[in-house]
């Protein structure tokens, strides 16, 4: 349904300095996060050991809210969305930040000796099955890999973002089109890309392990994770003068419905996996839960099943909550926290077995990396406006109304 379309020109549409608070916050941020967690990290026995393991939780955390923001511009492109074009354009700054990622990435590559089994050479010399898979597991192919995942992905944000732009001067609709175009087969790479970049990054952690559905399960938390900050993000702007008006209560209320819909799916794809492998009961595919089945991992576990799935649902299956932008903001947040404990209890039991630590530097390490991402995003919105003016679905955006 559509209404009165809003005059776009009486919105203030740019940060210029309204967000110099937020600036400064994050490098602050920045600066205790990573200061604190390198000095702790190095006044504790194994601290650096410690320090590489949640550095990985943390960075796969933020790159996953990176890779759900590109499958959103691709998925609103590919399906000639109208109701998002006011919000988009966050989304692709959002999604622009992989770049940030891939220079974040170093001290995980730094790390590959500890974080990965498979990477110590005499390793293979004494298991068959890490000698057999020693042809793809192994540092240099790994690091090409990544640099093959990051290459795609930042083409694709760049191109994107900056055709959108060029879109707000020249106004032509064939940008647009072109757009659409390149965002199929976008598409494509974008499945390849974070399939085998989640087997990567976090199943080889424990590579006598392996899920086929493994990369879906990281694609669900991605896409949840980036559908739980945009809430976030857009409130922010708002709060501070920047499109008062544009963003609407109808685009929240799509969102929730969009984070109900995905968070639902992220139930199910990680329902599929545990009852394929525990109705099948083979000892080398079982281990893998084993470990998050006993211990205080149990208790870890059972969180995620109440608090990443059962709470989100009765509190987003209500129409009141998505349709008001501070409660859903709140709400997003609480479901981003059970996102990057997901991604803990994905990572952290290979290192600490029946153990659940979480400490200071745990803590640290986070608040380090939502700095440098946080101001790595303010950044670069302020280099245009934030929001696609002369998109040619710009009005159905702004009269927008759900039905």
């Amino acid at each position: 349904m559509q209404g009165n379309v809003l005059d776009i020109t009486t919105e203030n549409r740019h940060l210029n300095g309204v967000m110099r608070p937020a600036l400064i916050i994050c490098a602050v941020m920045a600066v205790i996060g990573f200061g604190g967690a390198l000095f702790l990290a190095n006044t504790t026995e194994h601290g650096i050991e410690y320090l590489l393991e949640t550095y990985l939780v943390s960075f796969a955390f933020f790159l996953a809210i990176s890779l759900g923001g590109l499958f959103f511009v691709l998925l609103q492109h590919c399906t000639r969305a109208g109701w998002s074009v006011v919000v988009r354009r966050v989304a692709e700054a959002v999604a622009a930040n992989v770049w940030v990622m891939a220079a974040l990435a170093v001290p995980v590559v730094y790390g590959i000796h500890h974080l990965y089994h498979w990477a110590d050479a005499g390793a293979a010399a004494h298991d068959p099955l890490l000698a057999a898979k020693a042809g793809f597991l192994n540092p240099s192919f790994f690091i090409i890999r990544l640099v093959i995942y990051f290459l795609v992905w930042g083409v694709m944000a760049s191109f994107l973002l900056r055709t959108s732009v060029a879109q707000d001067a020249s106004g032509d609709p064939k940008l647009t089109l072109r757009m659409e175009r390149l965002s199929a087969p976008g598409m494509i790479l974008f499945a390849l890309t974070i399939n085998f970049a989640a087997f990567d990054i976090l199943m080889s952690l424990d590579p006598h392990w392996f899920s086929t559905i493994f990369g879906v399960y990281y694609f669900s938390v991605s896409i949840v994770a980036f559908l739980a900050v945009m809430p976030k993000i857009l409130y922010a702007l708002q709060m501070r003068g920047v499109l008062p008006n544009a963003i609407t209560v109808e685009h929240y209320h799509d969102f929730g419905k969009l984070l109900f819909g995905f968070n639902v799916f992220w139930a199910y794809i990680a329902f599929s996996q545990y009852m394929l492998i525990w109705y099948a009961n083979i000892p080398e595919e079982t281990e893998w839960f084993l470990k998050r089945q006993t211990g205080e991992w149990a208790t870890v576990s059972l969180i995620l099943i109440f608090g990443h799935f059962v709470l989100p649902f009765l509190l987003l299956v209500s129409r009141v909550i998505k349709r008001r932008p501070l409660l859903l903001a709140i709400t997003g947040g609480y479901v981003a926290a059970m996102c990057w404990v997901d991604v803990y209890w994905l990572v952290i039991p290979e290192f600490s077995p029946g153990v659940a630590r979480f400490g200071l530097l745990d803590v640290l390490c986070f608040l380090g990396m939502n700095g440098v991402f946080s101001a790595a995003l303010v950044l670069r919105m302020r280099r245009h406006s934030v929001i696609a003016e002369k998109d040619p679905r710009l009005e159905e955006s702004l009269a927008f109304e759900n039905a």
